[in-house]
């Protein structure tokens, strides 16, 4: 390989990115999985690199050619009960029946759980996606998360200190109090690398129930006149501008998201709710998890069908009862009387 074809080259995984198959960490295991082939041959390394003017590459026997994508940028602010993959074994709706109009093949910029809504990137501009996701960029992520109970200063102490997970130590930049409900608590985490389920693995550990999770921010870019399911097209400079990073990915200016939700006074606010809520650790509340949320709000429909059951045959027993006494008394009234001296 001569030196002018070796500044050509680069990684197999930055290519398949560049190319518009999906970001640059999932094209790492496209390429473990025995999925990429180089030349006609199967390449698993992921230190293997080609130069895009004279290497063939294949991924799934398609064979992919950068100069022929052009790149397509959608911001789409995702409903519950939506997958963010491209398609799911299981049936389930996904992001891509949201999205019209796109011939070219886009992919989800990281995941929200099917339970989980909010700001969500689409894409095939896999060098982009890697700036967003990848914890070496420190792009900032934010989330507004609604949780059972009454939150107190000791279990916000103890999610701002960092817990241990199987995967590992896990800690938000930051995670404040934003509004409180009689018997529920919208905290606000902000988080720089953002790990699979990071938010729902951070609450399991300090013994929190998650109600409902949505992604608000992304550094400067937000959703918040964006209506649930609905989306917009924009361009890689105008991501980049909202994001604070050049071409490279380098930090270049300050877009934080400002929401204009205010930190509560957690201990103010446990003096009014404090008597009535529970506290958000209880694990009554566990029942709720996303596991369980299902089998619990069917048997909580279940129970309520039940319950209208017997009110309605309680109500047709006493209505019968009613009636079966006013016609006794009817009958008691018109009965003949016995005739004299008979």
């Amino acid at each position: 390989m001569t030196k002018s074809s070796q500044d050509l080259s680069l990684r197999l995984q930055k290519f398949i990115a560049d190319c518009g198959v999906t970001s640059r960490r999932k094209a790492e295991i496209y390429i473990t999985e025995g999925r990429v082939s180089v030349n006609g041959q199967i390449v698993t390394e992921l230190g293997t690199k080609v130069n895009p003017s004279t290497d063939s590459v294949e991924v799934d026997g398609v064979a992919l050619e950068p100069a022929a994508v052009d790149k397509v940028y959608v911001v789409l602010n995702k409903p519950r009960a939506y997958m963010t993959t491209l398609s799911d074994p299981e049936g389930r709706p996904t992001v891509m029946e949201l999205i019209f109009g796109v011939r070219q093949r886009i992919f989800p910029v990281g995941r929200l759980d099917y339970l989980s809504e909010g700001l969500l990137i689409l894409t095939n501009d896999g060098d982009l996606a890697n700036m967003i996701m990848h914890p070496k960029y420190e792009v900032e992520k934010v989330y507004e998360v609604k949780v059972f109970g009454h939150v107190n200063e000791a279990l916000l102490a103890k999610i701002r200190r960092g817990v241990m997970t199987e995967d590992g130590l896990m800690k938000p930049k930051s995670v404040r109090v934003i509004e409180q409900l009689p018997n529920k608590t919208w905290l606000e985490f902000r988080l720089n690398e953002g790990k699979n389920r990071e938010i729902r693995k951070i609450c399991d550990a300090v013994e929190l129930t998650v109600d409902k999770l949505r992604r608000v921010a992304i550094e400067g870019l937000h959703i918040q006149s964006l209506a649930v399911g609905h989306y917009v097209f924009t361009t890689r400079k105008e991501l980049l501008k909202a994001l604070g990073l050049n071409e490279h990915g380098e930090k270049v200016a300050l877009r934080k998201f400002v929401s204009a939700k205010k930190t509560l006074n957690v201990a103010k606010v446990q003096k009014i709710v404090g008597k009535t809520a529970r506290p958000a650790d209880d694990k009554k509340f566990q029942s709720f998890r996303k596991e369980n949320y299902y089998e619990t709000v069917r048997s909580m429909k279940e129970l309520k069908v039940r319950q209208v059951e017997e009110d309605a045959t309680k109500r047709s027993e006493a209505e019968a009862a009613e009636k079966a006494a006013r016609f006794g008394k009817t009958m008691k009234r018109t009965a003949p009387r016995k005739a004299h001296g008979s």
